[in-house]
C-alpha cells in the first residue's frame, strides 16, 4: 500500500467511517505480513488468519488483533527496529528516537508523507476546537517558542507553525534521564540538566514577543514574565492533570491551553479539556489507542469510564506496530469533531504488564 492510495480516503480527517478504518487496517496488515521481515516471520510462525481477524466491527477487530498475540515486546523497537522496515520500500524515510525519559530509547521510522497527513489532522482539529485560524493571520503573526526533543517533534511542530504563516524558535534538549532527575531531586535536579534551555528561553523572551508556546508543565514558569503576550500554550506529558491545568489557567489568564499526547511512533494526539478530565483523540485510521482489560487470559476493550492498559496500533504504509504500553488510560466517548472513541487520564504510576 502506498500513500497515493491513502490520500484518496483521507481528504477529511473527521469523516473516516468504521468500515473505511477496518478496510484500511486490513490492507496495511496484509501488506506488512507480506513485505516486512518482522511481520512476515510472525505470519509464518503463528499462522495468523488475517481474514478472520478483520471480520466484525472495529471493536471486535481490535480485540482479535491483541488476542492473536500480535503485540510486540518492549525491546523489539530498541534492538530490532530495522526488521519493521518493509523490503524495498520507496519513500522519504527518517528514523526517530523515543525521548528516553522513561527507559532506553526505541527507534521508529516515518515517511515524510505521513508528516504531511499528521499536520493536516492537527491543523484541522486545532482550528475546529480552538479556532487558531481566527487568532493568527497576516495582522497577528504566530511567533512560537517550542521546547522538546529533536526528531519527529521538531519536524511535526515546524510544519504546523509554518502552516499558520508563523515563525518559530525551537529550543531542543536532551531528555534522557529527566524523569529520574525529577524523582531524585525534584524540579531542581531537572533544571540542572536543562540549564541551556532555560538560558536561551529567557534570552528569546526578552527580545521577541512570543505569542505561542509548547513546553512541559514544569517549565511553564519560564513564560510568566511574558504571559500577557501568550495567546496559546500547548502542553504535553502524563503529568498534566485537570487540577494542574486549572491552576495554570488562573496564572496565565490570557492564554488558551491545548493539551497534547505525544508519542515517537505516531506524533501528537489532540487533547480536549471538559472541566472534568482531559480527553485525547488520535488520527484514525493511522493510530488507534484503546484501553485493554485483561480478563480470563484474554484482553477486552474497556467500557466507557473503565480503565485499562494502553493498547496502541500504529498502521501506516511504512510501519506497523502493535503494542501494549505500561500506562493506564480510561475509555471516553467521541466529542465533536471526532467520531471515534478517545482516552483520558494517562498514568504510568505503579503499572506493570
Amino acid at each position: 500500500m502506498r500513500y497515493e492510495e491513502v490520500k484518496e480516503i483521507y481528504n477529511d480527517p473527521f469523516h473516516i467511517s468504521e468500515d473505511t478504518t477496518i478496510s484500511y487496517l486490513k490492507n496495511i496488515f496484509e501488506f506488512h505480513f507480506e513485505n516486512t521481515p518482522y511481520w512476515n516471520a510472525v505470519r509464518k510462525s503463528q499462522k495468523t488468519n488475517l481474514e478472520s481477524i478483520f471480520e466484525g466491527n472495529l471493536e471486535e477487530t481490535v480485540e482479535k488483533i491483541f488476542n492473536s498475540h500480535l503485540f510486540i515486546n518492549n525491546n523489539e523497537l530498541r534492538e530490532n527496529w530495522l526488521s519493521f522496515l518493509p523490503r524495498n520500500y520507496k519513500g522519504k524515510l527518517r528514523f526517530y528516537q523515543s525521548s528516553g525519559t522513561t527507559g532506553p530509547r526505541s527507534l521508529c521510522h516515518w515517511d515524510y508523507e505521513y508528516v504531511k497527513l499528521l499536520v493536516f489532522y492537527l491543523r484541522e482539529a486545532l482550528d475546529e476546537l480552538y479556532h487558531l485560524d481566527e487568532i493568527y493571520n497576516e495582522f497577528h503573526q504566530m511567533r512560537a517558542l517550542l521546547h522538546g526533543p529533536y526528531g519527529w517533534y521538531q519536524e511535526e511542530m515546524s510544519e504546523l507553525i509554518w502552516s499558520y504563516g508563523g515563525i518559530l524558535y525551537f529550543i531542543g534538549t536532551e531528555t534522557e534521564g529527566i524523569k529520574k532527575a525529577l524523582e531524585r531531586e525534584r524540579i531542581q535536579g531537572a533544571l540542572k540538566l536543562l540549564e541551556p534551555l532555560v538560558k536561551y528561553t529567557q534570552r528569546v523572551l526578552k527580545k521577541d514577543k512570543i505569542n505561542t508556546a509548547r513546553t512541559a508543565l514544569h517549565l511553564l514558569d519560564l513564560f510568566k514574565p511574558s504571559k500577557e503576550n501568550l495567546k496559546t500554550i500547548m502542553l504535553s506529558g502524563t503529568s498534566i492533570t485537570p487540577r494542574l491545568l486549572d491552576h495554570y489557567k488562573t496564572e496565565f489568564e490570557y492564554s488558551t491551553f491545548i493539551p497534547l499526547y505525544g508519542h515517537f511512533a505516531f506524533g501528537d494526539a489532540i487533547g480536549v479539556y471538559n472541566g472534568e478530565d482531559i480527553r485525547y483523540y488520535t488520527n484514525i485510521p493511522f493510530t488507534l489507542i484503546l484501553p485493554l482489560v485483561p480478563e480470563n487470559g484474554k484482553y477486552r476493550i474497556a467500557d466507557y469510564g473503565e480503565t485499562g492498559l494502553t493498547g496502541i496500533i500504529v498502521a501506516r504504509p511504512e510501519v506497523l506496530i502493535v503494542k501494549i504500553e505500561k500506562e493506564l488510560i480510561t475509555r471516553v466517548p467521541p466529542v465533536k469533531p471526532f467520531k471515534w472513541d478517545g482516552f483520558a487520564n494517562p498514568n504510568r504510576e505503579g503499572v506493570t504488564c
